[in-house]
């Protein structure tokens, strides 16, 4: 792909119906009742439907039909760059507006230079996975100069995120096997990537024990998720959506279950690892019994230093991943220049008169245009939050949040400088 380096990024931008399933009496629904929408924000937390953004607010259309503009004009802007700084050395910002066919762009980037000495790139959050922070705040608790607003999250309820997350330090946060797992990383080699990324827990002797969720928002029906320190207090019923049939839970302690009950503790501080069964899994977990030995293992697939997903790539080895050209949000994105070890974090601010937002088409055009060879779409909408030490040294929100002011995230990408 092609490579740009800051100059060559400023010349670039001046020119240019589900079906519906009946639930099961193990879940504790009953028998025949149609399960949830996949377009509903249970079905997000679940995995079983990719939401644009985490509000769950109806993207604005572009009125095309107005006036159809060719393939060839949409690309073709006036741009206004702003304001252009080196954050520290190996990071450059650049803020600028652009004047579209289908309405006006303010747009922000950073750009890290992944061979610069002294700069590093990690996962971000407020402490607990599920408590939720404003981005300024989550920069300034992980000791960074610089970042954006990371993974989708369950907004509405728990305020976990709902893909995996691991941070150099503290290891891994949360994760699943299946159903969220497009995720931009650092390899153990200090290699970033762009990839499917897996969190695999397994029982010891209990191979038919199969633990889908590690520290996240819901536990899937019929299936078991596993709870540890990291999650914080306990959320009662919340992880399982609400429902009180059909489900168990089984502490584990030392190696061996030191309790098990039907019934989920709320606002108790987890001390070992918590199992939560619901329907098939809570009768799995009802085999566990009082004293026995459970030996639980997690793996992340690829081992890698520092993980945290979105919900789709935009581009893979320079080709664009996404189809929709139709619905605008707020947008960010993170990106790699391959032959510049470049990581590209970007916000298109959306949902006002100064900037309407992005497609996903038009996101991924975007990133190759500013010479990334894979994308990675994270949470938008009102989460779109990008900060940065400004010329003078002072952490600022450098895009324009859609909400009039930063939302509470679950994580997001921070960059950290250690050098003086």
């Amino acid at each position: 792909m092609r490579s740009f380096p800051s100059l060559v990024i400023l010349c670039a931008l001046a020119l240019v119906g589900p079906a519906v399933a009946s639930a099961s009496a193990e879940d504790g629904v009953p028998t025949g009742q149609p399960m949830p929408d996949p377009t509903s924000p249970l079905a997000v937390v679940q995995g079983t439907h990719k939401p644009q953004t985490s509000d769950g607010v109806i993207g604005q259309v572009p009125d095309d039909d107005a006036w159809a503009p060719p393939p060839f004009a949409r690309n073709r802007f006036d741009t206004t760059v702003l304001r252009t700084w080196q954050v520290v050395p190996g990071v450059d910002a650049v803020v600028w507006d652009e004047v579209t066919p289908r309405g006006p762009i303010h747009a922000s980037l950073l750009t890290i230079k992944m061979s610069a000495a002294n700069v590093s790139i990690d996962y971000g959050n407020a402490g607990p996975v599920k408590q939720t922070a404003p981005m300024k705040k989550i920069v300034r608790r992980n000791g960074a100069i610089a970042g954006v607003n990371g993974d989708f999250f369950d907004i509405g309820d728990t305020g976990a995120p709902l893909g995996v997350g691991r941070d150099r330090t503290r290891g891994l946060l949360s994760g699943r096997l299946s159903g969220w797992n497009s995720a931009f990383y650092v390899t153990k080699q200090g290699h970033v990537k762009i990839g499917p990324i897996t969190v695999r827990t397994k029982v010891a002797g209990r191979p038919n024990l199969v633990i889908t969720n590690y520290n996240s928002p819901s536990v899937q029906p019929q299936k078991i998720g596993l709870y540890t320190a990291a999650w914080g207090y306990t959320s009662g019923y919340r992880v399982t959506d609400g429902v009180r049939k059909g489900v168990r839970m089984a502490l584990i302690r030392g190696g061996k279950v030191v309790r098990t009950s039907t019934k989920l503790p709320k606002g108790t501080k987890i001390t070992g690892k918590m199992l939560i069964g619901r329907g098939k899994g809570a009768k799995q977990l009802a085999k566990l019994k009082r004293g026995m030995k459970v030996k639980l293992t997690t793996s992340v697939s690829k081992s890698p230093q520092m993980v945290i997903t979105g919900n789709q790539f935009l581009l893979r080895d320079g080709l664009i991943d996404v189809v929709d050209d139709r619905v605008m949000h707020p947008r960010t994105a993170v990106g790699i220049d391959r032959d510049t070890r470049t990581v590209l974090l970007l916000v298109i601010d959306g949902r006002q008169d100064i900037s309407r937002g992005y497609t996903m088409v038009e996101l991924a055009n975007k990133m190759i245009e500013l010479g990334a060879d894979e994308a990675l779409n994270l949470d938008g909408g009102g989460s779109s939050t990008m900060v940065a030490l400004n010329r003078k040294g002072t952490s600022t929100i450098l895009n324009s949040p859609s909400g009039g002011v930063q939302r509470y995230v679950a994580n997001g990408i921070v960059v950290k400088y250690h050098g003086g």
